[in-house]
């Protein structure tokens, strides 16, 4: 059965197993946090409806992101070049980390330089966030991608970003 999902996935090594893993995990987690955000919107007042509710839709928002990926896979493969199917996963979770990460690492930067959500002008605000981000998310995505063994792939991926905004005289030689 291992051997089965080992080629069906193209692991030829044991420690790219981890890759699918850490996609699993991913997926039921984002879809738990789904789920309770529907959940506490709802405002049951049983407990045990509450779980039972919640248990449902992990098991939906897990079955749709698993689908919504799965057909991912087939559209993204030939187009990013990948070799082997793992890789995807890979991809996949460094875009995850580096977004959320990029998103979390924000808000204390804007907090240093003194503007906090709370007593700062959403059109002042929202903008300097937005160009907070895009230079610390190009920074991640190459390192989360050191990581997990994509370097090559996003490296070319920040640097046509990158050039695409405007930003391309900064990769000149």
């Amino acid at each position: 059965m291992i051997q089965n999902f080992k080629n069906r996935w193209e692991i030829t090594q044991n420690w790219q197993l981890i890759h699918p893993f850490l996609g699993m995990i991913a997926s039921f987690f984002s879809a738990y946090l789904i789920a309770r955000a529907i959940v506490n919107a709802i405002a049951f007042q049983n407990e045990t409806y509450s779980l039972i509710a919640t248990i449902l839709l992990l098991l939906v928002v897990t079955y749709l992101i698993l689908k919504i990926t799965l057909w991912l896979f087939t559209k993204l493969y030939k187009r990013w070049g990948v070799t082997q199917r793992w890789q995807l996963i890979a991809m996949f979770l460094v875009f995850a980390i580096t977004g959320s990460t990029a998103g979390k690492l924000s808000n204390p930067l804007l907090e240093l330089i003194g503007l906090a959500k709370d007593t700062t002008n959403g059109w002042i605000y929202w903008p300097v966030r937005i160009l907070l981000i895009f230079p610390i998310y190009q920074v991640l995505l190459v390192i989360f991608g050191w990581i997990f063994g994509q370097y090559t792939f996003f490296k070319n991926f920040a640097v046509k970003m990158a050039s695409r905004m405007g930003f391309a005289f900064l990769f000149k030689n």
